[in-house]
């Protein structure tokens, strides 16, 4: 997933852009407000992490106009309030959810999971389509019992293609995703990416289907003995 990191504090937003991308996410750094307003018009988010306190910028502004736009990207609001109101505020104000600063970065990372899983209509860290099992928290796949890890590039995609199954993905949409404005993968990673996939899936009931000119799809297997039963019927 790609997220944006809005931060102006250098320790801090090294800190959190170190761990996010540690997760296998695509990171952005914007250090200003102006220089967020930017990033979020050249891109979409799946999750922005947002700091109150901007040198140029109040960041419930950006929060706001976010919102009035139609933006609905998940927003994780970083703050040193920790008063109700304020809390109460920043959630009136369209914020998603809120940690107060100092934090512990293992909460942060759980806040980043719920987000995004919410986002994608999920309720547990556990999604499953077919005989498939993508485990967010232990980033681990299961195929019926067998447990299978993939590298972070590979478990990302495959987290984009278990969150829209049954949807054609474009090349660009899934570049998106998984890169962010400081990297320059080939143009073909996407293929060695699938290609490594779809040689986990061969062990599964599910595939990723090439869509020739329109991208990939993740769809269920149709067996050859239920293609012989509707023959037969």
């Amino acid at each position: 997933m790609r997220i944006l990191v809005i931060e102006d504090d250098s320790v801090l937003s090294e800190a959190i852009t170190y761990r996010v991308k540690r997760l296998g996410h695509a990171v952005d750094l914007a250090t200003t407000g102006s220089s967020a307003e930017t990033m979020l018009q050249q891109q979409p988010y799946d999750l922005i992490l947002l700091d109150l306190n901007l040198p140029d910028a109040n960041g419930a502004t950006i929060l706001n106009h976010l919102r009035q736009q139609k933006v609905n990207t998940p927003v994780l609001v970083v703050t040193a309030r920790d008063q109700v109101d304020d809390r109460i505020q920043l959630l009136d104000l369209g914020a998603d959810d809120y940690i107060t600063k100092p934090f512990d970065f293992g909460e942060l990372e759980a806040r980043i999971r719920a987000l995004l899983r919410r986002s994608q209509g999920q309720a547990q860290d556990v999604l499953e389509f077919g005989n498939v099992c993508f485990d967010h928290k232990k980033c681990v796949i299961r195929i019926d019992d067998q447990e299978f890890e993939l590298k972070q590039r590979e478990f990302r995609l495959l987290e984009i293609f278990m969150g829209h199954p049954t949807q054609v993905l474009s090349k660009e949409v899934l570049m998106d995703h998984l890169y962010s404005f400081d990297e320059n993968p080939s143009p073909n990673v996407i293929e060695i990416y699938v290609a490594r996939l779809r040689k986990l899936l061969s062990h599964s009931n599910i595939q990723i289907r090439t869509i020739r000119g329109l991208g990939y799809l993740l769809e269920k297997q149709v067996l050859e003995k239920q293609l012989l039963e509707r023959q037969d019927g």
